[in-house]
């Protein structure tokens, strides 16, 4: 009884303390149009400077002190297509109920899976679609929300990994399956669903919602909505806590991350336990800089014991020497460790950001002299908005970004045993070689879209207007240069995806859209070297190949009360 007693006097603490008229209402990592425009009118000075963007969901209404989290220009009250702003409010308002934005998400791949950092969605050729809709009840200090997704894959066969070399996609020490099943199939899940119990600043709760950490657009090293959202206890900040030296957010989880059930993976009984923390300073001092650090730790919940260290792996040593012995270094765990900055220039409408991260632990404060750069992976992009002549409220953006977690030569000549399928274990990013399903959850990876091993450029020009705005963006994607190194080794054969897109959104009354049309040239798709015949031509190291292309479209509606 010691412990609840405990627990009732923080709770106690934090109502004293703080006032019962927080909202927690959050806006989803993957929200269609309205992520992009409150970062976007942060840049232009509208809202709240002291906000980092690095720790997603966004709390809005508590960060911004906007009424409604959906509609960030209050314009819905006089757009409105019914008059029905869907919140009603009860007990004085005290308590509130509202009506979630219904989101219907689309997506297609002409010829083979593309795309990342699009939720539950999964790789898959042909149509898939999500379907998203809840409610949102607070009373005091508790809220609840529902918001559930229905999600229909099309799921189309394609000559894949295993259909042209026989065997599981690369690398099999991780549950990344190339193609979910062999037939079409619907899923319901929990979605973006939470409860909390918010004191000011800071929220305590159970929630299913997908995590953003970090300062990257394209990409985050840790944790993304690459995968589906999975279930987590939280303690998490809504919005900065001020003090004498500057601002602090953070959020620690303790969640659980289930197998795909898919080949490649295996031992898809034993869930994993992600212990994670990240925590986010924006220094008094320095006006829009915001410094931070992530970690995240995952073991198989068969081998935790009932020490609290188990649970919080987080707050341990970063060196392994400190915490580390014979039985500790055997067991089956992994940590992966980031830091990050952002910098933003509001008079100069722009922003640059970075983050560096290590894959596992080093073994103590000289290794991590001597190989600094061993398994480390990188993130660096930049935003910037200028002005479009002479329209007031008009600008053209400039997004920029580079993302690399391919090994660099200090984590190749690591002295290390490598694993079963001659893969390196070491810096090896999202895997591990005794965690067999490495940093995912339901098959997807946790952290960057983009994959182990992985390098992926992204330059982006388009016009924008408040919600509305067209543009093209070209990327550049190198697939699993890990696996290239280890196994395919032929200049020739690189996989490399280069892709050009169509971008925009509208918004119109209630509704917003966001599309993207991308045609995607693949070379060498799944590292496949297919000389081409040509005639009377001599042949050479250097022959000609025979290509590969995929048609990327999505499409998202949302319509807001």
């Amino acid at each position: 009884m010691k412990k609840y007693r405990y627990t009732f006097h923080i709770l106690l603490f934090l109502i004293i303390l703080f006032p019962l008229t927080s909202m927690a209402q959050s806006l989803s990592v993957g929200m269609p149009v309205l992520n992009e425009v409150y970062r976007r009118d942060q840049l232009l000075g509208k809202l709240n400077p002291d906000v980092s963007f690095t720790s997603l969901p966004l709390f809005p209404v508590e960060a911004f002190k906007v009424k409604d989290a959906f509609d960030p220009d209050s314009t819905l009250n006089k757009n409105n297509l019914t008059g029905f702003d869907g919140i009603a409010t009860f007990d004085h308002n005290r308590g509130k109920v509202q009506l979630l934005p219904v989101i219907w998400e689309n997506q297609y791949n002409s010829q083979h899976p593309a795309g990342f950092n699009d939720g539950v969605m999964v790789p898959a050729r042909g149509y898939q679609t999500v379907f998203s809709a809840g409610v949102f009840l607070k009373y005091r200090f508790l809220s609840i929300q529902l918001e559930p997704e229905l999600q229909s894959v099309q799921n189309l066969n394609f000559q894949g990994f295993y259909q042209i070399y026989g065997k599981p996609s690369p690398p099999s020490d991780i549950d990344l399956p190339e193609r979910f099943g062999d037939s079409t199939f619907n899923k319901l899940n929990w979605g973006q669903s939470s409860i909390r119990l918010t004191f000011g600043p800071v929220s305590v709760g159970y929630s299913n919602e997908n995590l953003w950490w970090g300062p990257g657009i394209k990409n985050a090293l840790l944790m993304t909505d690459n995968a589906p959202g999975f279930p987590h206890v939280s303690i998490n900040t809504v919005r900065p806590i001020k003090t004498w030296i500057g601002d602090f957010e953070a959020q620690l989880i303790g969640g659980k991350l289930v197998s795909s059930g898919y080949t490649p993976q295996t031992d898809e009984n034993n869930w994993r336990y992600l212990n994670a923390f990240m925590l986010t300073y924006h220094p008094k001092w320095v006006p829009g800089l915001f410094l931070g650090a992530a970690r995240s730790f995952y073991m198989y919940h068969s081998d935790m014991t009932h020490h609290l260290y188990d649970y919080l792996p987080v707050f341990g040593s970063v060196v392994k020497a400190a915490v580390g012995n014979a039985a500790t270094d055997a067991r089956r765990q992994d940590q992966l460790l980031s830091v990050f900055m952002r910098w933003v220039w509001v008079k100069g409408h722009g922003e640059i950001y970075a983050e560096l991260g290590r894959e596992d632990h080093a073994w103590n404060t000289r290794d991590i002299i001597l190989e600094a750069a061993h398994s480390a992976a990188y993130i660096v992009g930049l935003q910037k908005l200028f002005p479009f002549g002479m329209h007031q409220g008009e600008f053209i953006q400039l997004n920029a970004e580079v993302d690399n977690l391919a090994s660099n030569p200090v984590t190749l000549n690591r002295d290390a045993p490598y694993n079963k399928n001659d893969l390196p274990s070491p810096g090896y990013w999202y895997t591990h070689g005794q965690v067999v399903q490495g940093y995912t959850n339901d098959g997807q990876v946790l952290g960057a879209g983009i994959g182990p091993g992985s390098n992926y450029q992204w330059v982006q020009v388009k016009w924008v207007k408040g919600m509305k705005s067209l543009g093209i963006a070209f990327d550049r994607f190198v697939h699993d240069n890990d696996y290239f190194f280890a196994n395919i080794k032929d200049v020739r054969r690189n996989w490399v995806d280069l892709g050009t897109s169509l971008v925009g959104t509208w918004d119109y009354k209630n509704l917003l859209f966001s599309g993207q049309l991308e045609y995607i040239h693949e070379l060498n798709y799944e590292w496949r070297y297919r000389p081409a015949y040509v005639l009377n031509a001599q042949p050479s190291y250097w022959s000609p190949t025979k290509d590969t292309y995929n048609w990327h479209f999505a499409l998202n509606v949302v319509y807001r009360f």
